[in-house]
């Protein structure tokens, strides 16, 4: 494979923290470390220990596992984390990114009702990545549907991620369920300004299922494929939904599962990169 600047020149296999909800952001590392995981994207949320600099380095460099990337506190959720300024939330983020040696920031479209913010965003996306260096990924999402006939358009200036000029960009397997897009075509519209895959899955409901990669109707393997065939040298990160598992073993199964369903499907073997 081609590497890109600032790339490996394979895909780099990581696990979201929020793939071990509720388990805490220490365990997230744990689970990564033991299943042989690249490395770890951080979910920044009501977490305390996600939200710590500091913390985070120091788990890190305990489990051998880096961070790619950091994913901003930008969900409703976490409206609160790190204050309520959007702009200081990124800015921060991609401080943290900077103190723990990750490329990456995660990020959402503004919500409709963030109207400043908003109208700003393009611009200011470009702006931070440039004033810091890091690459802001701007995450594709979803119309809200209360059913299969109405949808309420919640993100400006828009969910899909190809259709701005933005320099990078994340495609979720899961959102793209919800909206109902192709996310095939979607990679192809972004070219080379795909940095990003938050690996997961989705049966095309109006709930944002984030299953198990191979469990839903998603084009998923045939994603990773693609990518492979063209050059991917980003990173794909396993965000699944396990709130259901019992027990720290059977989630443990279904990110070990998630782990070889990429693996397999990105035509990798484990990476030894020091």
């Amino acid at each position: 494979m081609t590497s890109r600047a600032g790339l490996s020149d394979v895909p780099l296999i990581g696990l979201s923290t929020a793939s071990v909800y509720p388990e805490s952001t220490a365990h997230a590392f744990g689970y990564a470390a033991t299943l042989g995981y690249d490395a770890v994207e951080v979910m920044v949320g009501i977490d305390a220990l996600s939200q710590q600099m500091t913390a985070i380095k120091q788990l890190a460099e305990h489990h051998g596992v880096g961070v790619c990337a950091v994913h901003a506190p930008c969900l409703l959720i976490t409206q609160r984390v790190w204050g309520t300024d959007p702009w200081g939330k990124l800015e921060r983020s991609a401080e943290m990114a900077q103190e723990v040696g990750a490329d990456v920031v995660v990020v959402h479209p503004p919500f409709r009702w963030q109207k400043e913010y908003a109208r700003e965003f393009v611009q200011g996306i470009e702006g931070l990545e440039q004033s810091t260096g890091v690459a802001f990924a701007v995450e594709n999402m979803y119309p809200w549907r209360a059913s299969s006939k109405r949808s309420v358009e919640a993100y400006l200036p828009g969910r899909d991620p190809s259709q701005e000029r933005y320099a990078n960009a994340t495609i979720d397997l899961s959102h793209a369920a919800v909206a109902q897009e192709d996310p095939i075509a979607m990679a192809d519209r972004l070219g080379e300004r795909l940095r990003h895959i938050h690996l997961t899955d989705g049966t095309g409901s109006a709930k944002d299922e984030h299953l198990v990669p191979g469990r839903g109707n998603q084009p998923v393997a045939e994603l990773l494929q693609h990518l492979a065939c063209g050059d991917f040298a980003g990173h794909v990160v396993v965000e699944i939904n396990t709130r259901k598992a019992s027990t720290p073993a059977q989630r443990s199964a279904d990110l070990a599962e998630s782990l070889d369903f990429a693996r397999e499907h990105l035509g990798l073997t484990r990476v030894d990169r020091g």
